[in-house]
């Protein structure tokens, strides 16, 4: 069961500050006003669709996700044996609504993205989210009983960033995500796990294999599942 939510609403945000904090955020260079273990889990099973409701703060959108994956990985029924498959595909329901996979494929790529065609983009997209699949659907079960806290939402121009830890029984994991409004709704674009940006890290790995053996490398790579992702290496987040 997670921890009551804590709303904060746009009148009592931190607003963020480079100087204040030392680590501000940045939004999308492409203006994005147009989930470690459970984020990147999370993260992991969708491609954007509208969400729930302008009407919703950042962290009541989240908030919202969440508590619809825990019930789920919580179910007495979804749990029986032979049903892993159906309640992972009822996750992914769940957790479309809520993630931009184009603008976090785009992102991770970084430079390459323009001089692609329309059809390439879109083979990428999909290969960015399987290989978030197969790189973290495995482990969401590990977490049905976590508990979360809803720490602050910070805003910067139209993006925010919603500040949350996951307090488990042998340790606390801290998990900002990132989102940006697009026409009224909030759609995740990144996601920071104790410290390392899930768009980062992929964006330094995919670089330095496009280095070492081209875009159509990284391509081949993922298409034939051998690119394994350093999941958890600290890169320091901007």
């Amino acid at each position: 069961m997670t921890a009551p939510s804590i709303r904060v609403g746009r009148k009592h945000v931190n607003q963020i500050s480079n100087s204040a904090t030392g680590k501000g955020f940045n939004c999308s260079k492409t203006g994005l006003g147009m989930i470690w273990g459970v984020t990147a889990s999370m993260v992991v099973l969708l491609i954007a669709t509208p969400m729930a409701g302008a009407e919703q703060t950042a962290t009541e959108s989240v908030k919202s996700t969440i508590d619809g994956v825990i019930h789920i990985l919580n179910s007495e029924e979804l749990n029986q044996p032979g049903r892993s498959v159906e309640r992972r595909q009822k996750i992914e329901q769940v957790i479309r609504q809520r993630v931009n996979y184009e603008e976090m494929a785009k992102q991770a790529l970084g430079s390459p993205w323009i001089e692609l065609t329309d059809s390439e983009r879109q083979e990428f997209v999909a290969l960015f989210v399987q290989l978030l699949r197969d790189t973290f659907a495995g482990r969401i079960d590990n977490y049905a009983n976590e508990q979360v806290l809803y720490l602050s939402e910070q805003y910067k121009e139209n993006c925010v960033e919603v500040k949350t830890k996951l307090s488990g029984r042998k340790v606390d994991t801290l998990l900002d995500f990132r989102l940006a409004d697009q026409v009224g709704h909030w759609y995740v674009y990144d996601v920071i796990i104790d410290g390392a940006g899930l768009v980062s890290n992929y964006h330094a790995q995919f670089a330095s294999i496009i280095r070492d053996h081209t875009y159509a490398g990284l391509v081949h790579k993922m298409k034939e599942k051998t690119l394994v992702v350093k999941a958890f290496e600290t890169i320091t987040v901007q």
